[in-house]
């Protein structure tokens, strides 16, 4: 009995000393300091940095990575995407090596340029479609509509406003945005986690697929290598067109910070066409670093739309290849508008 009563506090007493033990292990005795203010730095500029080494330990060498490329310490920061990025610093010491990382914000280093646009034609659009996603193929406009159990996904004539082809979705889906490639249209639902797949030209449905760490649906839109999406916050998705896998991200900024919000998506001539929710304007993205290049403020245009309970903002944006123009619209609006963008 006594024995059993002895060994419970030496049992206890081991077991806290391991704990320590480990806890001792899990920290480091450098830390990674640079020459900005809360390690945030425009595209362009220089990065300094420095290790902190509070044991005194012998260095040898240190190599620095950024989101896991390599980085001339001083170096100009350039060819980096923009956003929230892994610094990392090896550092090789006493026979030994140790890898520390810190959060570094890339900003971008000019404010977007702001461009204007004339109204070439205006023509008839479906006043009850709350429209997420617009696209022309062969001619024809692709448009996706929301809001539970009003969501569809049609084909219009753009011209007459004449539905062509019409496709309701379950009561439970909200619809989102949609793109075409590969002879399918890829629609977006909103919160259910997937998206859903379509042939062309008779709009069958073929399949879903599911989400990854986008965890919800707001705009498609594609490049010969790859389909873009967003989520509602800063980051694009990239996904493998072939097994619609997310792959990669890029992290919308502007100098000041991350824009969020992103919503209907366009390819056009190079660069990504982003509506923003809640927002008359477009943003004009760099697909490849993630920076805001240019807006285009389309308030204007809500005005010359019919006034009614359910009109909402701007969104739906579709580059026509025929016309090389423009086409918007919005949520419940009876016009779609054609427009060229100008400085």
């Amino acid at each position: 009995m006594s024995s059993k009563l002895y060994f419970f506090p030496i049992a206890l007493l081991l077991i806290m000393i391991s704990c320590k033990t480990e806890q001792g292990h899990q920290g480091s005795d450098f830390s990674i300091t640079t020459n900005v203010r809360k390690n945030v730095v425009p595209i362009g500029q220089p990065l300094s940095i420095s290790i902190e080494n509070s044991k005194g330990h012998k260095i040898d060498s240190v190599r620095y990575f950024i989101h896991g490329r390599d980085y001339s310490n001083g170096a100009i920061l350039s060819g980096f995407k923009l956003g929230k990025q892994q610094l990392e610093a090896e550092i090789y010491y006493d026979n030994t090596s140790e890898r520390i990382s810190t959060n570094l914000t890339i900003l971008n280093n000019k404010g977007p340029v702001v461009y204007n646009f004339e109204v070439l034609n205006s023509y008839p659009h479906d006043i009850t479609s709350y429209t997420q996603g617009l696209e022309f193929h062969n001619g024809r406009l692709y448009e996706s509509t929301g809001q539970l159990g009003e969501s569809k996904l049609r084909a219009i004539d753009h011209k007459t406003g004449d539905i062509l082809q019409n496709i309701d979705l379950k009561a439970d889906y909200f619809g989102e945005g949609l793109t075409i490639t590969n002879n399918k249209v890829f629609q977006l639902t909103w919160r259910s986690g997937m998206g859903l797949i379509y042939d062309l030209p008779d709009l069958q449905r073929l399949g879903s697929f599911k989400y990854g760490n986008s965890k919800e649906g707001w705009g498609l839109c594609h490049d010969d290598n790859y389909i873009y999406k967003s989520d509602g916050t800063e980051n694009i998705w990239l996904l493998d067109p072939d097994t619609l896998k997310e792959v990669d991200r890029i992290q919308v900024y502007t100098h000041k910070g991350k824009i969020v919000g992103l919503n209907e998506l366009e390819w056009i001539n190079g660069k990504i066409y982003a509506n923003r929710y809640q927002k008359n304007g477009v943003a004009i993205i760099n697909p490849v670093n993630g920076a805001i290049e240019g807006v285009i403020d389309f308030s204007p245009l809500r005005k010359k739309v019919k006034q009614h309970a359910k009109l909402d903002v701007l969104n739906g944006i579709a580059f026509n290849p025929e016309s090389q123009t423009i086409f918007v619209t919005g949520k419940n609006w009876d016009t779609l508008f054609e427009v060229e963008i100008v400085d």
